[in-house]
């Protein structure tokens, strides 16, 4: 008995492999799609999603996801390739495995908890957006000058049919029985449906031929000194960006779909060592996909296995089967991904956005709209920067001050709230300096210093009270904030018992 090494129940053999096999039906004409993307040979791209696919599988943080060549990850090569050829991009890619690793190592992995949910949910329907946009390029042929344009008259009426029978096919035999993957049953039935009847529509063997032998030992042809160092290194730092960003994004998806955890870590050691391996042999590179991710769970692929499956079945079809592949229509291909968009995309987005803050709705809005007309890194940093500003400006108006007196004539006022950068101003237009007795006292007992900003609005604050002449006294202040107060021995008032213990974002103490 095999047993699932996320849940520790009995894995299905049978549903691994042949979810495997869907997946890499899928992934040949990905793969080739992405190697015309990223201006390099088709054979690139399908080493790439080989290597890449088979050690993340078996190395990964995240057993079930899916990796390999990419679209997010060949936008950005096609600058480099253009500008100095595949030879270079070898390298970074090879460089971007290093840097992964790093990242791994120094457990860095563990900061993808910091994403915002309305960053993934807007991450979640940009990159369902992108994918269904990428599928409409299948509703293009070339003219005689050369130039795409959209197929019209009886072409376009066998694409839609054979798209739309594929989703119906998919979308109706779960209800029947879930022993075949839909998306595997789907393809075959097309596929045999139009060579049977020789149905005149678009092949994967039309786009390129996939055959090949097995990937070669290759150390890439670039001169090895600094200035090589140099024009890579800034490719290979946004390939490592993008990849990881991507990764684990889609493993904490798949998490989510799953009810499992994957390991951020791991999977980021994983995808550099098959980012290594895949340069020296000269494959284009890639991380997660979240599409064939996606058709892989829904076929029944939990583990391991169903990856590695899904590469080794890529490599047989590169070695042996690429004339079946080559027979494949894109109509059903893309019809599946168009499944691949409906699972993929947070429908609940049109009804919780009636629901939820204006800040959330708009940093999902920014995200989606960033990731389909820029990139995934792009909206992802843009999407943490939007949310984290949004949250310091609610954060920092929720400090409040609360002025009394006490019998003795000491005015006294009672922080509440974070005191920091944004609350700072805040916090200072709360005191009525010119007009408090000669005797005041701030506590702090129900509020938080955080960082540099909070420290020195107290200080000038101590500033100003001494510059009226009137004794001020500070309260509950934490043990780390009494070193960063000036002459904090004349208005700290210590007590070791009730003060709290907290540490400061300083990068003094850092």
């Amino acid at each position: 008995m095999i047993l699932n090494e996320t849940t520790g129940q009995k894995m299905n053999i049978k549903n691994e492999i042949l979810s495997g096999l869907t997946v890499s039906l899928a992934l040949v004409p990905e793969a080739v799609a992405f190697s015309f993307v990223a201006g390099v040979s088709p054979l690139v791209g399908l080493y790439g999603a080989f290597m890449v696919g088979l050690i993340t599988a078996m190395l990964g943080g995240r057993p079930g996801m899916i990796s390999g060549a990419t679209g997010a990850v060949a936008v950005v090569m096609v600058e480099l390739v253009a500008s100095h050829g595949v030879e270079y991009l070898f390298g970074a890619v090879i460089l971007m495995g290093l840097i992964q690793i790093l990242v791994g190592v120094l457990k860095l992995g563990k900061f993808i908890r910091i994403m915002p949910h309305p960053v993934m949910i807007g991450f979640v329907n940009g990159l369902a957006i992108v994918i269904c946009l990428a599928q409409l390029d299948q509703f293009k042929v070339e003219n005689s000058s050369g130039a795409l344009v959209w197929m019209r008259g009886q072409e376009l009426m066998i694409m839609v049919g054979l798209v739309l029978m594929t989703m119906v096919i998919m979308y109706l035999l779960p209800k029947l029985t879930k022993a075949i993957p839909s998306a595997l049953f789907a393809i075959l039935s097309v596929a045999v449906l139009v060579n049977v009847f020789h149905i005149d529509t678009k092949s994967v063997g039309d786009v390129a031929a996939v055959g090949g032998g097995l990937p070669q030992f290759h150390i890439p042809n670039m001169p090895l000194n600094l200035k090589s160092i140099e024009i890579i290194l800034p490719y290979a730092f946004i390939f490592a960006a993008i990849g990881l960003i991507e990764s684990l994004m889609t493993l904490t998806l798949v998490d989510e779909i799953t009810n499992t955890r994957g390991r951020g870590n791991k999977e980021c050691i994983g995808q550099g060592l098959a980012n290594i391996v895949t340069g020296f042999f000269g494959g284009m590179g890639g991380c997660a996909m979240i599409g064939q991710s996606m058709i892989n769970i829904n076929s029944g692929g939990r583990n391991r296995l169903s990856g590695i499956s899904s590469a080794l079945f890529l490599l047989g079809f590169i070695l042996f089967g690429s004339a079946l592949i080559e027979m494949i229509p894109f109509a059903a291909l893309t019809g599946v991904m168009f499944m691949v968009v409906i699972a993929t995309f947070e429908w609940s987005t049109f009804k919780m956005i009636k629901n939820i803050k204006k800040t959330d709705a708009f940093v999902i809005l920014i995200v989606s709209g960033i990731t389909v007309v820029e990139d995934l890194a792009v909206a992802v940093v843009v999407g943490v920067i939007v949310s984290s500003l949004i949250f310091a400006w609610e954060k920092g108006k929720r400090i409040d001050i609360i002025a009394s007196k006490a019998v003795d004539g000491t005015k006294v006022y009672e922080v509440r709230g974070a005191l920091f950068f944004a609350s700072s101003r805040n916090f200072i237009e709360g005191f009525d300096i010119a007009n408090d007795p000669i005797e005041v006292v701030i506590d702090f007992m129900h509020a938080r210093v955080f960082d540099h900003s909070g420290i020195d609005i107290i200080n000038n604050l101590t500033e100003k009270y001494k510059s009226e002449g009137k004794i001020l006294h500070l309260k509950h202040l934490s043990r780390e904030c009494y070193q960063f107060i000036q002459n904090s021995s004349e208005v700290i008032e210590v007590n070791i018992i009730e003060d709290p213990n907290y540490h400061l974002a300083l990068d003094e103490l850092a």
